[in-house]
């Protein structure tokens, strides 16, 4: 990968979401109508709105963040991966996110990556944000930006090498690409229930920090890099 930044630059991030209110009936009668409305071209046949809620967590219009998980690269005394997360009310995770990237994150030359960033983990801050009355940080308000000059990078973007119709999944591109995933007990389809049927925050968590650690090892190796060993890694 030529030409790439340097890796104390970047800010790797994932977020979970979920959608804002356990169940379909939940929502007053307008919202219902608008979810119905929202999805009418999405669902199959057969397949009410009600049904089809739980799918909710997907559109920031509908959903809620309930975790942001973000790692950094440090060079002071060897190479060093840190993961932060960030849960609980979502406002207030937004809040403490939008300080982390105004405190160290906020300088020409600094970038956010994520996997399939760009169509869904930005787009989704920014929006929750707005909807939240939060200020958009620099590096997430795009408005009068060149392409050229938007501070994100995506590692599902860069594996497209162009294509633009092509969808690889976080799990998928790190089992081509040889990068080990640590064992699991959950995966993204499983957040809803875990957050609403278990109140598990910490697996969410867990979960969370894990991909922020496996896009960095994804973009290490796109960029030729030695990937991180366990030792290398610290959740704070």
């Amino acid at each position: 990968m030529r030409n790439r930044p340097s890796l104390d630059q970047i800010l790797f991030l994932d977020i979970e979401t979920v959608p804002q209110y356990p169940a379909f009936s939940d929502l007053d009668p307008l919202t219902q109508s608008l979810w119905e409305q929202r999805t009418q071209f999405q669902r199959k046949e057969g397949i009410e709105a009600a049904d089809f809620y739980e799918r909710a967590g997907l559109m920031a219009e509908f959903g809620r963040i309930v975790c942001i998980s973000v790692g950094h690269f440090n060079f002071t005394g060897g190479r060093s991966f840190r993961v932060t997360s960030y849960h609980g009310e979502e406002i207030q995770l937004l809040k403490q996110f939008k300080q982390l990237l105004t405190d160290h994150f906020n300088r020409p030359g600094n970038l956010l990556c994520a996997h399939n960033g760009k169509a869904f983990d930005f787009p989704y801050i920014a929006r929750r944000m707005v909807i939240a009355g939060i200020e958009l940080p620099p590096t997430l308000d795009l408005f009068g930006k060149k392409p050229w000059e938007v501070p994100h990078l995506d590692t599902m973007e860069l594996w497209k090498f162009g294509d633009y119709r092509h969808f690889t999944s976080l799990k998928l591109l790190a089992h081509v690409l040889g990068i080990p995933s640590p064992k699991e007990d959950m995966d993204g389809s499983r957040v809803r229930e875990v957050f609403y049927g278990e109140g598990d925050i910490g697996r969410i968590v867990a979960y969370c920090g894990l991909d922020v650690v496996t896009t960095a090892q994804i973009f290490l190796r796109l960029g030729d890099e030695e990937p991180l060993a366990p030792g290398e890694i610290t959740n704070v």
